[in-house]
């Protein structure tokens, strides 16, 4: 142990003689542990973030939306086409077993207009079911009931972002009046903050309204009775593939589908939403972890250049120490030693780079980041055994060496 000391106090002595040398040399190993940090704790937040979203709508919920139809022998994508109808979520609510809640929609995007104050928003018509099946509350006022869909009443609740971006703070909301469409419409509620969608959708951008109210009033339709997506929750999770298949059963049958033809909707739960973004983020941090990696074993090998051009520049050293006794092993372990510093000493200043640099994102960005004490860990062992694998070749060299021909270098 007492050796062990001397060379580490030896090694720390010779990188202390060009410090800018011995810097440079450690900072792909300093970028390349900084990267893998910092790529983890974002894909970690991310798909926390992810899993934190569908917790929320509920992993027991089924979406309905138009699917795709050939028209003319056109094909048109998803929702190009309203296909579903108010009749049939209230039949799938009849005569599908195991459900719990059905709600409908219709959106549009709208200028919404407060005095002097306008925004362009999301306007949703839909149910008295939304909020449960959504799992959105109110948080200041209250949400439409049953008797204003029936009235088709001028009510309308607010998104947490429109309310900011058309009353001055300390306004006050509920009882206000806003005009969509030059709809006088008055407030009764505020919806509580979601945040972001999967897809980076701000979800409290929206206002929403009774479906009639939209149908009739104010977003209007080419048809009577048609929506844009039904929104369906079971009673258990487990229930789900069943109640998927009986829907499907029921839609076809009601829209009049031939068996050789494809389906004119399709159906989607949260768990494959989850699956596929659990995939696509488990591709991207595998890809970026990849290139982390690259910049660890470009940062081992500026390490072995450098540790070679010190085995020469030291040569006589070498021979000196050898024939005053060292052996091959007192050599090879020197030149490891200082690699293993080096990277260590990288390891740890790329750790606090990768910590500093997630940390930031979160503060200026607003990505998501979590720490993660296992990738600190992973990164730091991986960039030590980078030291190692690369520090071993020069290391073997000098101790290989012939001590009378490393005295008599120039």
């Amino acid at each position: 142990m007492s050796f062990l000391w001397l060379t580490i106090q030896s090694a720390l002595r010779v990188l202390r003689r060009n410090p800018l040398r011995a810097g440079l040399t450690m900072l792909g190993i300093v970028i390349g542990v900084g990267a893998v940090v910092g790529m983890v704790s974002l894909g970690q937040g991310a798909t926390a973030s992810v899993q934190r979203e569908i917790a929320s709508l509920g992993t027991n919920v089924l979406i309905i939306i138009p699917g795709a139809t050939t028209t003319g022998g056109v094909r048109g994508g998803l929702g190009s086409v309203s296909t579903l109808t108010v009749d049939d979520a209230r039949d799938i609510e009849k005569r599908i077993g195991d459900i719990s809640l059905v709600t409908y929609a219709s959106r549009s995007v709208l200028q919404v207009v407060h005095e002097h104050k306008n925004w362009n928003t999301i306007a949703l018509g839909t149910t008295t079911a939304f909020p449960d099946l959504r799992n959105w509350p109110v948080a200041d006022g209250n949400f439409f009931t049953q008797a204003d869909e029936d009235a088709a009443a001028k009510v309308v609740v607010l998104g947490k972002t429109v309310a900011d971006n058309l009353f001055e703070r300390g306004e006050e909301v509920i009882g206000a009046q806003i005009r969509v469409k030059n709809v006088p419409l008055r407030v009764i509620g505020i919806l509580s903050s979601k945040g972001q969608s999967l897809s980076g959708q701000d979800q409290d951008d929206i206002v929403v309204l009774p479906f009639t109210t939209a149908e009739r009033k104010v977003l209007g339709t080419k048809f009577l009775g048609t929506v844009g997506i039904i929104m369906v929750a079971t009673q258990h999770r487990y229930s789900i593939p069943a109640a998927v298949e009986e829907i499907k059963e029921l839609l076809r049958a009601r829209h009049r589908i031939h068996p050789a033809e494809e389906n004119d909707f399709t159906i989607r739960t949260m768990e494959d939403v989850a699956k596929t973004v659990a995939g696509a983020s488990r591709t991207m941090m595998v890809m970026l972890l990849s290139i982390a990696s690259i910049s660890l074993v470009v940062g081992g090998i500026g390490i072995m250049n450098i540790l070679l051009v010190s085995v020469t520049e030291r040569t006589r050293e070498i021979g000196i120490r050898m024939a005053v006794g060292a052996k091959r092993a007192h050599i090879l372990l020197q030149f490891l030693v200082e690699a293993i510093i080096l990277t260590a000493i990288g390891g740890v200043a790329g750790v606090i780079f990768g910590i500093a640099g997630a940390r930031l994102l979160t503060r200026l960005i607003g990505w998501p980041t979590i720490i993660s004490s296992q990738a600190v860990a992973v990164a730091f062992l991986f960039s030590l055994a980078v030291g190692i694998f690369f520090g071993l070749y020069p290391a073997n060299k000098a101790s290989r060496m012939n001590p009378i021909d490393a005295l008599h270098y120039e």
